[in-house]
């Protein structure tokens, strides 16, 4: 009878489970088919569609129908969906193998973070785990604003991963840390190799919060919000971690977090900890980890490159690869999941230059394919799994 009973409630748990899971895989089908049928404009000299500005803010917005009509005469722009796009490429062994090193990389760049994770938790996480921990990273990044990122929800997968919560909330510290730190120490360098001319076209736009920047002085102004974050960071895991645990009891006295109150001390002392640990590290433990960071960071710039390989074998690839660094430090100040919004703008805007004319459009949804979409799909899978325990987690 016991035996039909625990039978009876692992088939309703399975149930509990997957039934999110379900839900979760149908809507990151939707958003994909959506972003595959989804129709935009081009600039077209022989379309049969004139721009109508009805927003009266100075800029086209290629994805808003109301902004475009039919011309009976002299019309610019034409319609085009994905799956138009596609059909109009050339296919040959080139493309499928820019392809294919495209979703290579989003590989190599997965597998360079579970490496660091492994890492930084001295091998505390199996690759089993790491591997479910990395996911679940990537889909809160995928679905939260790029300037929150999944940190916001990493130290509570660590927690849950048998990782102490103050230790946890160090070793995210610590990823934002070398997450930053490459790229005040990549970007500037690239700067000097290329040229700021290069790194950005000349008469790029954008509305940010009601304000109209140009390209360069939103890359700036982002450059050092993450300047600035990057010191914050520093000093609170390595200069003076006690300072920051006594911020963290104070954030947790407020009315509102009170609740949390009498765990914040427990809290602050792991940080301490875990920070003593870290400061005794080897210099070699941090060369291990910044090339893990290293290597996550270019190989997903290289998605971007083997793109247009796929399409265009012959450009400049070290421009391109730098120009998405001063691209994605936009992109990580950026207001928007996933830096969605923006990230169509600077795609079309940053790498004009290189994409054939009229394919901004399909290389915008092609990188989301490759890079956004499966993360979707895949956390979809992995969370709720992960949540409901049916997994071997907690090894």
């Amino acid at each position: 009878m016991t035996t039909a009973n625990n039978g009876r409630l692992s088939i309703r748990s399975g149930w509990k489970i997957w039934i999110p899971v379900l839900i979760g895989i149908a809507v990151a089908v939707y958003m994909i088919m959506s972003a595959i049928r989804e129709e935009k404009f081009i600039a077209d000299p022989n379309g049969n569609y004139e721009w109508v500005d009805n927003n009266q803010n100075g800029l086209v917005d290629f994805s808003d129908p109301s902004e475009f009509k039919l011309s009976t005469c002299c019309g610019s722009y034409s319609r085009q969906r994905f799956t138009d796009a596609i059909g109009k490429l050339d296919w040959g062994w080139m493309s499928v193998l820019g392809i294919f090193m495209a979703f290579v990389m989003m590989m190599v760049r997965d597998l360079a973070y579970m490496w660091r994770i492994r890492l930084l938790t001295e091998k505390r996480l199996t690759w089993r785990q790491s591997f479910r921990v990395i996911m679940i990273w990537e889909f809160a990044s995928a679905v939260t604003p790029g300037v929150v990122g999944g940190a916001a929800v990493a130290m509570f997968i660590l927690n849950k991963e048998k990782i102490e919560m103050g230790r946890a909330t160090a070793l995210v510290m610590i990823t934002a840390l070398l997450d930053e730190l490459f790229y005040i120490l990549v970007v500037p360098i690239l700067l000097l190799i290329a040229g700021t001319a290069a790194l950005f076209p000349i008469d790029l736009t954008k509305s940010i919060f009601g304000l109209d920047l140009h390209v360069v002085g939103l890359f700036w102004i982002a450059f050092s919000f993450i300047a600035l974050i990057t010191f914050l960071l520093f000093f609170a895991v390595f200069v003076s971690p006690s300072s920051f645990g006594s911020f963290l009891i104070f954030i947790c006295r407020l009315p509102f977090l009170n609740r949390f109150s009498h765990r914040a001390e427990r809290l602050k002392q792991d940080i301490i900890v875990t920070s003593a640990e870290l400061k005794n590290k080897a210099f070699s433990f941090w060369v291990k980890a910044f090339m893990a960071t290293a290597i996550s960071w270019t190989a997903r710039f290289l998605v971007i490159n083997f793109l247009l390989f796929s399409i265009v074998p012959f450009t400049d690839h070290l421009v391109i690869f730098a120009r998405q660094l001063s691209m994605w430090v936009i992109l990580l100040v950026s207001p928007t999941p996933g830096g969605s919004g923006i990230a169509e703008f600077v795609f079309s805007g940053f790498l004009s230059d290189f994409v054939p004319f009229g394919l901004a459009g399909l290389f915008a949804v092609l990188w989301r394919l490759i890079s956004y979409y499966p993360y979707l799909l895949i956390g979809a899978i992995v969370l709720p799994r992960w949540l409901g325990g049916d997994d071997e987690n907690r090894e």
